[in-house]
């Protein structure tokens, strides 16, 4: 069903649209407002297509010109070297647009019965403060490619030290404050910082927690930092010898970001972590420059004067791309809080204070309204809203619909589909392209996206594995600690070197739309057919009995399949007959006869990384006979306590 269409107005007044008749003028090149003719040069002719991303942005300053035989001294997965003659900055990237009148960030806080007024930071204050963070940074010694922690909420405080860092060309990383030490030190051991920026504590739902233990604990682990800048949220105290970070940004000035390579190192994130040691992946400050302004600016259409929100904590690389948002000259829209405090639209209630034009969320957190019966739109002046993204999991088409029907008809809503590994998308949203209940819209641009068979060959209108086949600016320049990158390699080369393989399955459909099905690593195989996980979840969470799932497909010792589902039952439901027969019609009507489940078992909860996604290759090795211990790392689990009932239940009935 599609849900929406561009005009052939909006198209060619679209970013993108300019963009490509900019392209056709300059290159002789027939594109139009065509997206899959745009794409297919774009993939087909990288070196042409990130020249000309680079110069419509001016990444490079605008002297020289950039030409295309400097884009790609090497084309190797991985090993691919990007622009090896030019220097950049992100940060002042970033900061360009300061003669804006417009504010930079936007930011609401979480209180104990609701949310404060918006507040606004200019881009002139915005500068001043990068450039006296930088200022300190450089005055504690911290030199290009030393480290800076940070253990801090979503807040404006934590934007200003990123950017500070870029400045003079430290590496940034960070944990979001719910993260307990020991996984905090999983990530920043690692790393070894100079530098820790940390909150005392923050409020999350209601309540405060006060973090002032595990910070000390961290500090008396991390024998690198040298200097602590405290940022106190629930007191005035400081750690003692702690710098305040009032006094960090005192002495305000013009930054002086430093021209740095392109691919000098800009920020470690982390992988999930969920079954070993997370892995510290590090990006570039050229190749998530270009990225960010080619996503941010040509597919989700985001320019100076919007108003743009990516619901995200610091732990989750939507906060790195939400920061990035400035780049375009928009404003970013800060929101410290818990996602559905005081109520569930509270998303909602902050884009309608904030006047956000562009929302970003989880597919979770839409459904989850939609289940709720809401209607934002009744209830929020959301006028200003043109946009909204989701990612996180595939979008049930009944959430595609909701939006249309109870948020507004007219928005542009894109499922969107990437990683932390490449920060940004392989597949996403286009306004020159329909909206379809279900469907993400195509292979973003500079993307090689394709969907493979087992035999390495390209499938369409069924199930493959989503790969890569040519480089993007934004893959890994390595893995934290990996000197001879073997883990790098082992993580996405294989088995079919020198090709990217994400471990998601894709369907590329034959109208060229895609459709993600949930993780390849966790695919369902009932007698050889195998299947996604995301078609069974849509059909089951529809049931207002079910408050969460997460099914396995267990492969036994005895050459047996066991698939269960794992119910969480919404309060006041009991698990009786009726409900399974209702649970199996849902699934064998919605998904599949084959999708229905061996049995369902009700369970106190269902457990997720720290950026919800369902744990279901670690649980699903738990029942196949592996310890705990290396089953899953309990430090990068939501709820630890809720896994050792899965612990519980496959001593009792996993190995057969």
């Amino acid at each position: 069903m599609t849900l929406w269409s561009p005009t052939p107005e909006s198209a060619a007044a679209s970013q993108l649209g300019r963009f490509a008749a900019w392209v056709e003028e300059r290159r002789g090149l027939p594109l139009g407002t065509d997206y899959d003719a745009v794409w297919a040069w774009s993939t087909g002719h990288l070196d042409q297509f990130w020249a000309d991303v680079a110069t419509w942005f001016d990444v490079f300053g605008g002297e020289p010109p950039v030409e295309d035989d400097e884009v790609l001294r090497s084309r190797a997965m991985p090993g691919a070297e990007w622009f090896p003659r030019r220097t950049t900055n992100l940060a002042r990237l970033a900061l360009r647009h300061a003669t804006d009148e417009r504010p930079a960030i936007v930011s609401v806080r979480e209180t104990a019965d609701g949310l404060t007024d918006p507040h606004e930071l200019s881009w002139a204050d915005l500068r001043g403060q990068v450039g006296a963070f930088a200022a300190t940074l450089r005055r504690l010694g911290v030199q290009r490619g030393d480290r800076v922690a940070g253990y801090l909420p979503n807040v404006p405080e934590a934007v200003v030290a990123f950017l500070g860092c870029a400045c003079i060309g430290a590496v940034w990383s960070a944990c979001a404050p719910d993260f307990g030490p020991r996984a905090v030190l999983d990530r920043f051991a690692q790393i070894e910082p100079v530098v820790l920026v940390a909150v005392d504590g923050y409020r999350f739902g209601g309540r405060e927690h006060d973090r002032r233990d595990v910070v000390a604990q961290l500090r008396d682990s991390l024998p690198t930092v040298r200097t602590t800048i405290a940022l106190p949220r629930l007191g005035d105290e400081l750690p003692d010898g702690a710098l305040a970070w009032s006094e960090a940004v005192a002495d305000v000035q013009e930054p002086v970001p430093e021209e740095l390579p392109f691919d000098h190192p800009l920020w470690i994130v982390y992988s999930s972590g969920t079954t070993g040691l997370p892995k510290g992946i590090v990006h570039g400050h050229g190749g998530v420059a270009l990225e960010q302004l080619k996503q941010g600016g040509l597919h989700l259409d985001v320019a100076p004067g919007d108003r743009f929100s990516w619901y995200a904590s610091t732990a989750w690389i939507m906060w790195n791309i939400a920061s990035c948002s400035l780049l375009t000259g928009a404003t970013l829209v800060v929101h410290d809080g818990a996602p559905g405090f005081p109520a569930l639209d509270a998303q909602f209630a902050v884009a309608a204070a904030c006047r956000t034009t562009y929302l970003g969320t989880s597919a979770g957190y839409l459904s989850a309204c939609e289940k709720a019966g809401l209607r934002p739109g009744d209830d929020h002046d959301l006028s200003a809203l043109r946009g909204i993204g989701s990612t996180g999991s595939p979008l049930p088409a009944s959430t595609f619909e909701w939006v249309y029907a109870a948020v507004k008809p007219d928005v542009f809503l894109g499922s969107l589909s990437g990683g932390t590994d490449v920060a940004t998308g392989f597949i996403g949203s286009s306004v020159l392209l329909p909206v379809v209940a279900g469907e993400l819209q195509r292979p973003m641009l500079g993307v090689a996206a394709a969907s493979w068979d087992e035999d390495g060959h390209p499938v369409v209108g069924e199930l493959g594995e989503l790969v890569v086949t040519e480089p993007m600016p934004t893959m890994p320049l390595r893995f934290w600690g990996d000197a001879d990158g073997s883990r790098y390699r082992e993580a996405y080369f294989e088995p079919w070197p020198g090709v990217w393989r994400h471990g998601d399955w894709l369907e590329i459909t034959p109208t060229g739309s895609c459709i993600i099905t949930g993780r390849s690593d966790s695919t369902l195989n009932r007698g050889g057919v195998r299947m996604g996980t995301a078609d069974l979840y849509a059909a089951v969470e529809s049931i207002p009995a079910i408050a969460d799932c997460v099914v396995l497909g267990v492969e036994q010792r005895d050459g047996g399949y066991w698939m269960p589902l794992f119910v969480q039952l919404a309060p006041g439901f009991e698990l009786t007959g009726a409900l399974v027969a209702e649970i199996r019609e849902a699934v064998k009507r919605e998904a599949s006869p084959r999708h229905v489940p061996d049995e369902v078992v009700v369970v106190p909860g269902v457990p997720h990384t720290r950026t919800g996604k369902r744990l279901e290759v670690p649980l699903k090795r738990l029942f196949q006979g592996v310890p705990p211990e290396k089953a899953l790392n309990l430090g990068a689990v939501d709820d630890a306590e809720v896994v050792q009932h899965y612990v519980q239940l496959a001593q009792e009935r996993g190995v057969r």
